[in-house]
């Protein structure tokens, strides 16, 4: 891990974390797909906010690591998945970064997915 190139050349911006403390959800098409006690809210300036889940509270068997890779200036590069539904499937609906930069190192390990962009994957409060 390293310190982030894009909180040094745009101070100002705000990513802030935030660890919820109610039990959190994602399904899909009526298939929960995470479902967490530790889930990490993050709260970017200019974007959605984001809901990471621990690998280990994610149906790893229902996503398939993509080609895709983005990079953050803030958080680092991240790797997509695709999820898996039976016979149809959603293209890197979820990503992760697995060497966040120091400043997010929080989110290692864990996995946040694309509601706006979905509308049929709903992360919510599970209740």
């Amino acid at each position: 891990m390293s310190k982030s190139p894009g909180h040094r050349k745009w101070p100002d911006h705000q990513v802030r974390e935030e660890q919820l403390q109610e039990p959190m959800e994602v399904e899909v098409e009526g298939v929960v797909v995470a479902n967490s006690r530790d889930v990490i809210k993050v709260v970017e300036d200019k974007s959605p906010d984001r809901y990471y889940f621990p690998r280990t509270d994610v149906r790893m068997d229902r996503l398939k690591r993509s080609q895709t890779i983005s990079e953050c200036p803030f958080k680092g590069h991240a790797t997509y998945y695709s999820l898996s539904l039976g016979e149809r499937q959603i293209d890197d609906a979820g990503w992760t970064y697995e060497h966040p930069y120091d400043e997010h190192k929080a989110l290692k390990d864990r996995i946040a997915f694309y509601d706006d962009r979905f509308p049929e994957i709903h992360i919510r409060p599970k209740g």
